[in-house]
């Protein structure tokens, strides 16, 4: 039979007790102000403000010259100093998400002008981590070819070296399991592969977060990536609405209205988003056949300081997304006619409260609701039908501070998930089989995290943490995984060298193979094994190399998977199942490249990955016909040596700009390898112009040449998929006051 199977049908986990734990959404922003004989600066009025809003926060010295911020969101800000009998100054800084930043300045006597003196432009860097770290704005994803989309995940791939999508699942460092959050709060998803639709409206991200593999230990459990969207708040706007309505090819529309206002204390952000095209997913063949996507979306943020001590932030979406599962030229023909329907819902509270000036609390309670069916047409042979639905409840809670040299935080976090899996295969065939079965699986992790951050000396920085995690669910399991890094600046030229050990512990998904379904896979010589978590080392080095306002970062890596997560699907449909592999390695080498303002108006950046994902041993969890493991390592699917992406943006004259951006793969695997597909590149142009202060229009074109190349012959949606026909579309957009 080819369309039997389960999916994975993930876990319900409740919530036990509020905790943190991946991330937060704040940085702390320490400043220290000296005089030109190095004594501090007392009583300095110190002011961070957002570098594309109206958002504020100002601090006195103290006796020891430091001013602290503790409550700073992630993104890119001004510091500004101004203290009697000296001149002013200014710098910026890039607050990281759960990081301690320090910004030294050195004030000058005041000039008989008393002018402020803005240093001169530079790309920021991080002397601390002992992670790679990117980042991107809502300007940059704006001016960034497609990266805008509603259904595009661009604004990852084009900033993330390693990252690409491949059989319409995002893959990051050869795995595809990622951490999203919003606001700084993980938004738990266990499910591997079942969703194609994306969490979160680009044109609604403020500003996005990104690390790679051995972060510590407070951001969680998935190995790959961490990608963390601080949303617009409405500090960017003042009873400002904006309409933006796109046209093009395929009959693509991405439409959004959206509303924002603040007052000194408070703001708010409100959105309504609509797409749809001729062109949703990637096709088997060259040709758009049955390939139509629509979705729509509702986004709010809310944001209020309540006191100099209280700050309470929300967060809550709802989109809907309805694809046509691609055919080719035989299924077409015989009226095969698949979809998929699915719907992501979700709701962060967060209140965060400064205990002292150098210590903060933030308790973050939150509900996340998933769902993905596919639905089968009369023409397939047999009709299989899959809807699964998960709900989540759970929160984080953290203590974070700074004490002399050392910038802390502990926390927990814990989730309950319920699902509720339906699956159904009818025979047509004339023989009247038909099977049927509904699974409620419930599950639960709760996670204890410590990490510490020592600044042994201005050029030495030790981080250190562990994570304790315990899952119960279709299997109980524990887990302990320490992580341990090093940043090191060197002497007058200002590189920083970073290593890095960790240990991560990913809780699998909740899928049961039951009744008629254990049956059926047992007379095909299936069985099934129960799917234990994901246990990953992984080892890093890297450089961060300032130059000129240049920022370079080259990274190592190397991890070790045991049970490493994949899925399987039926045919050519959207119906997969989880398995597991006895071990994955990955190794690669990232770079990744930003650039200053160049002659005044150009800015430029890359990002590269070279890597290998290999595979070895059989099937440990999941349906398997426990045929004895093949010798040796094996290729992954998703394989790729070679992915390279890089930008130029320019303003031009009479408010306009123009961007670029180039895109090349060698190749992922071809079949089951060791051979690889040939590679390919693309070119995407975007240039927009402001008209007034109320209009401006862009025209975008992705993949210019009309490159048409086959990105892999997974066993996944149909077996192979094309990349993306050139699509060209308009975008205009109004603001208005209301």
């Amino acid at each position: 039979m080819q369309r039997i199977l389960l999916k994975v049908s993930a876990v319900f986990l409740l919530l036990l007790g509020a905790a943190p734990c991946d991330a937060t959404v704040f940085g702390t922003v320490r400043v220290i102000v000296h005089d030109p004989q190095h004594r501090p600066v007392q009583g300095a009025a110190v002011r961070v403000k957002a570098a594309a809003s109206s958002w504020t926060q100002t601090e006195a010295t103290n006796d020891e010259g430091i001013a602290e911020f503790s409550t700073v969101p992630a993104g890119d800000y001004q510091v500004s100093v101004a203290a009697k009998s000296f001149a002013a100054e200014s710098q910026p800084v890039t607050a990281i998400s759960g990081r301690l930043q320090e910004s030294h300045f050195q004030l000058r006597p005041a000039t008989v002008e008393h002018n402020i003196t803005v240093t001169a432009e530079t790309t920021a860097v991080n002397p601390t981590s002992s992670t790679p770290q990117q980042s991107a704005d809502r300007t940059e994803i704006a001016r960034t070819p497609g990266a805008e989309r509603a259904n595009s995940l661009s604004f990852i791939t084009d900033f993330t070296p390693g990252a690409v999508v491949v059989h319409d699942q995002l893959h990051v460092r050869g795995g595809h399991q990622v951490t999203w959050a919003l606001d700084g709060v993980a938004l738990p998803n266990t499910n591997i592969g079942s969703n194609v639709g994306p969490q979160f409206d680009p044109k609604d991200v403020e500003y996005m977060e990104q690390q790679r593999g051995a972060y510590s230990a407070e951001f969680g459990d998935r190995t790959y990536g961490v990608f963390n969207i601080v949303p617009r708040s409405g500090f960017e706007r003042n009873r400002l609405a904006e309409l933006t309505m796109s046209y093009g090819s395929f009959h693509l529309t991405d439409d959004q209205l959206s509303f924002g206002d603040h007052s000194e204390r408070s703001a708010y952000y409100l959105s309504l988003a609509g797409n749809r095209s001729d062109y949703g997913l990637e096709t088997p063949t060259d040709e758009q056949l049955h390939d139509q996507a629509a979705g729509g979306s509702v986004f709010a943020s809310a944001q209020s300081n309540l006191s100099a001590r209280d700050q309470l932030r929300l967060a809550a979406g709802f989109r809907g997304d309805y694809y046509q599962i691609p055919n080719g030229p035989a299924g077409q023909a015989a009226g095969v006619r698949d979809r998929q329907r699915e719907q992501d819902g979700f709701a962060v509270f967060t209140w965060a409260r400064t205990l002292d000036a150098r210590t903060l609390f933030t308790l973050s309670p939150f509900v996340h609701f998933n769902r993905a069916a596919f639905e089968g047409s009369p023409a397939d042979v047999p009709i299989a039908n899959d809807n699964r639905a998960s709900t989540y409840a759970g929160g984080q809670a953290a203590l974070s501070g700074t004490r002399r040299q050392h910038s802390f935080r502990a926390g927990i976090y814990a989730f309950a998930q319920h699902d509720e899996h339906r699956f159904s295969v009818l025979a047509n065939d004339g023989s009247g089989g038909a099977l049927s079965q509904r699974i409620r699986p419930n599950g639960a992790l709760e996670a204890v995290f410590l990490d510490d951050q020592y600044r042994a000396r201005p050029w030495l920085t030790l981080n250190a943490g562990v994570r304790l995690s315990h899952f119960a669910g279709g299997v109980n399991e524990n887990s302990a995984d320490p992580r341990l890094g090093a940043a090191i600046t060197l002497p007058r030229i200002g590189w920083v060298l970073r290593a890095a050990y960790s240990r991560f512990y990913q809780p699998p998904p909740l899928d049961t193979v039951s009744g008629p379904l254990l049956s059926l896979a047992a007379q095909q010589g299936f069985g099934f094994l129960p799917l234990k978590g994901e246990r990953d080392e992984q080892h890093n080095f890297g450089v961060t190399v300032p130059l000129r306002g240049w920022a370079a970062d080259v990274d190592y890596f190397r991890a070790g998977a045991r049970n490493f997560f994949d899925h399987d699907v039926l045919e050519n449909s959207a119906i997969f199942f989880p398995l597991t592999i006895d071990h994955v390695r990955v190794r690669g080498v990232e770079v990744a490249a930003r650039s200053p303002r160049l002659l005044g108006r150009m800015r430029a950046r890359l990002a590269y990955s070279r890597q290998a994902v290999e595979g070895s041993g059989g099937v440990t969890g999941g349906l398997t016909d426990f045929s004895p493991p093949d010798r040796g390592l094996f290729f992954l699917d998703h394989d790729q040596r070679h992915t390279l992406t890089s930008a130029l943006t320019s303003d031009l004259p009479w408010r306009s700009w123009a961007s670029a951006n180039v895109s090349y793969g060698s190749g992922f695997l071809e079949g089951d390898g060791p051979g690889h597909l040939p590679g390919h590149y693309t070119l995407d142009l975007s240039v927009g112009k402001s008209v007034g202060e109320e209009w401006s229009v862009a025209v975008t074109a992705t993949n210019v040449t009309n490159q048409r190349f086959q990105i892999d012959s997974s066993n996944t949606f149909g077996g192979s998929h094309f990349h993306e026909p050139r699509q060209v579309y308009v975008r205009l957009r109004y603001r208005f006051r209301y």
